[in-house]
């Protein structure tokens, strides 16, 4: 029995050093209380981490992505596709005690089980949930249309402020009036996968209108493989040094595709 117990906990370990060696290794933003963590998970989805609590954005990938990190305090939802609302990947979660932010779409499409865990806002409302102020940004496709993959007004994207940064996530956008005229932000996320999204001379042009302090690509894998974010960086810091662009690897497990 001693022996099985052993070999247990040796398999365990052994998962749990796979998983973090998946994970990119996280950064570190120094906000007025105390290190805000930013760990990239895939594509969409990261973990934020600051003064004991947990935030996943948009968990998906499966539940051993998340192997060694703490289970999450508010998970935050910015659409109903499932790269957004994974719900395999949410079963797969302690999500016991963990309150959602979500738009109004997302809640009528949660299961049953996670509604009452569920806070909806919409484009324009706000909401406190663990000390941090966030305020749901519209996300949609340009031009506007009734068959486009993302019409305005079903999703979110968010502003946090946490210990006094303002920290955009775009979700699923291309390069909107509402992006461009954001004010402050100190860390962006910022979508730019074709043809869900926008491409990078969009994405390029809209961080340069509103400026922010750091900016991640993410969310740039589109159905010709991985968006050329080197180039991205390029087009911005040519025009702006001083936005410092930060390129992770969203997409550990996946060769770039040329």
């Amino acid at each position: 029995m001693k022996l099985k117990a052993f070999f247990t906990l040796l398999c365990s370990l052994v998962i749990l050093q796979v998983s973090a060696q998946q994970q990119v290794k996280p950064d570190m933003v120094k906000t007025n209380k105390g290190q805000l963590k930013i760990q990239p998970i895939t594509h969409g989805t990261l973990v934020l981490s600051w003064n004991g609590k947990t935030i996943y954005v948009d968990p998906y990938g499966g539940a051993e992505l998340y192997k060694g990190i703490a289970k999450p305090d508010l998970i935050l939802i910015t659409d109903i596709h499932p790269d957004h609302l994974d719900t395999k990947t949410l079963d797969g979660l302690d999500l016991k005690g963990a309150k959602m932010v979500v738009p109004q779409a997302v809640a009528d499409q949660l299961p049953e089980k996670y509604k009452g865990q569920a806070e909806v806002i919409g484009n324009g409302q706000s909401t406190n949930q663990l000390g941090i102020p966030i305020a749901a940004i519209p996300m949609y496709n340009l031009p506007e249309a009734e068959d486009s993959k993302h019409v305005k007004g079903r999703g979110n994207g968010y502003v946090l402020n946490i210990g006094g940064k303002n920290i955009y996530i775009s979700g699923d956008t291309e390069d909107i009036p509402e992006m461009r005229a954001l004010k402050n932000i100190d860390v962006a996320f910022v979508s730019m996968n074709l043809p869900y999204t926008m491409d990078i001379n969009q994405a390029a042009s809209g961080v340069l209108e509103f400026k922010p302090k750091v900016i991640y690509p993410y969310h740039y894998r589109g159905t010709d493989g991985l968006a050329d974010v080197e180039s991205f960086k390029k087009m911005v810091n040519e025009k702006d040094a001083n936005i410092e662009v930060r390129l992770r690897n969203w997409y550990p497990t996946e060769a770039k595709k040329k």
